[in-house]
């Protein structure tokens, strides 16, 4: 194998981990590749699959949830615009109207855990049907199938130039042109092309899996009338929007963290932008659903 053109920090990687890679790639069928190379392969599809799921979600935390749906902060109209395009270029093909997020996730709020819950896991049997029928209420909500009450409209970020080019399926096959063009390049065995699917989905699969798993399984700081959990004590997976529970208390404040071992990344990201000037916090913003019920 030619390490020739790497840098010296990625070949000293290769040298220590090929030799503990060469029994698992050896139990794969290859193609005419040795362990050095599928290794290489490997870490290509896996950094890029990284890097895809922690900045979509970033923008979905940050963008979707915090400051449309909830008003969290604020920005000036450019710096909103940056957001609109950074979301469109890390969800890609699994691209979300900022718009239609927020209603549907204000009627979540409003009327969590009921039938007129846009995203219960108490509606579905199972995580993919919720998904789903998350996927036709959003929809829904995005052609104006539905009446929606002015009130959950309210000061949302809006940007139709951009989402009648973003939103439409010519725009995501593009990018599902994309994704294939990269596994072409870098998934050398069968195995690494599973990793596509859910690269095509990416945004919505985030979405579905935190609505699912925050209302099955985890802990609760706050007894609450519907079923809220936080799934992680520590939180480096979701940018903080595991704290399920928390933020059904109160889902006003920015920060979902409640104890001190709850660590939200998503607001010491919020924190960061704002000491940059990019947003300006504000702790809560009076309207739907700034303090959760209480089971009592």
């Amino acid at each position: 194998m030619n390490l020739a053109g790497l840098s010296s920090t990625r070949v000293n990687a290769i040298a220590y981990l090929a030799p503990q890679a060469q029994p698992f790639f050896s139990y794969f069928p290859r193609y005419d590749e040795d362990a050095n190379t599928a290794l290489i392969n490997c870490m290509e599809i896996f950094i890029f699959f990284i890097v895809h799921w922690y900045t979509s979600l970033f923008f979905q935390s940050l963008f979707h949830h915090r400051y449309a749906a909830h008003n969290h902060f604020t920005m000036s109209r450019n710096w909103e615009r940056v957001f609109f395009v950074g979301c469109y270029i890390t969800q890609g093909s699994s691209y979300i109207s900022a718009y239609a997020y927020g209603i549907m996730h204000r009627l979540h709020h409003a009327h969590t855990d009921t039938e007129e819950d846009p995203h219960s896991p108490d509606n579905s049997p199972n995580m993919f049907t919720m998904w789903k029928q998350t996927r036709d209420n959003y929809f829904d909500i995005y052609s104006g199938r539905v009446t929606v009450e002015e009130r959950y409209k309210k000061d949302l970020p809006q940007w139709h130039a951009f989402d009648r080019i973003a939103h439409t399926w010519p725009s995501r096959l593009l990018w599902l042109g994309v994704y294939i063009t990269f596994y072409s390049f870098f998934a050398t065995q069968w195995w690494m092309w599973l990793f596509l699917p859910l690269q095509f989905f990416m945004g919505s699969m985030q979405g579905a899996a935190i609505n699912w798993w925050a209302h099955r399984f985890g802990y609760t700081n706050f007894p609450m009338d519907n079923t809220s959990k936080n799934i992680l004590p520590v939180d480096p997976v979701f940018w903080g929007e595991s704290f399920h529970n928390n933020h059904h208390r109160h889902p006003g404040r920015v920060n979902n963290a409640h104890h001190w071992w709850e660590v939200d990344m998503g607001f010491l990201a919020l924190r960061g932008l704002h000491a940059l000037g990019v947003v300006q916090l504000r702790e809560s913003r009076a309207g739907v659903g700034r303090t959760g019920r209480l089971h009592h």
